[in-house]
């Protein structure tokens, strides 16, 4: 019993063991959540077709130009959003490093959808300025890593 005791503290618990073992508990997480990100893509494509096919069988003709197109591509955006994550992780899966310039682009986007969909009426002046704000410093952002890589 002592024997195995100190093998197993000898390759779980020495610097390199530990580290093996958290590269296996990155990998199982980062496996997790890319099967997460699949059954919300799947989730929000299901909640796309029954809105959009909806809209078009029951929706008024005038509606649709307005709020419900906003919906739509509200819909839309969080697919592409979503897959966005979904490169992300299998990015990090690949290659066990977070790439920056995928995650600005896709902060990006999610800023997009977030204008895109905006009600004027309902919003604040301040909200506003801290959309561009936001918008300023991620394309920045992206310029700056954009340059590193080039």
């Amino acid at each position: 019993m002592s024997k195995w005791l100190s093998n197993f503290r000898r390759k779980n618990l020495s610097d390199e063991g530990f580290l093996r073992n958290i590269g296996r508990f990155e990998g199982w997480v980062s496996k997790l959540l890319a099967i997460a990100m699949v059954m919300v893509i799947i989730v929000v494509i299901i909640d796309l077709g029954i809105t959009l096919t909806g809209k078009l069988v029951n929706g008024d003709a005038n509606d649709f130009l307005g709020s419900t197109l906003l919906d739509i591509f509200g819909l839309f955006l969080s697919v592409l959003i979503a897959l966005e994550i979904m490169e992300n992780i299998t990015a990090y899966l690949k290659k066990h490093v977070v790439q920056v310039e995928l995650v600005i682009v896709t902060s990006l986007t999610a800023v997009a959808r977030k204008i895109i969909i905006l009600d004027l009426k309902e919003v604040t002046g301040v909200s506003l300025i801290g959309l561009s704000v936001a918008i300023l410093a991620l394309s920045i952002s992206y310029l700056i890593v954009r340059s590193v890589h080039s």
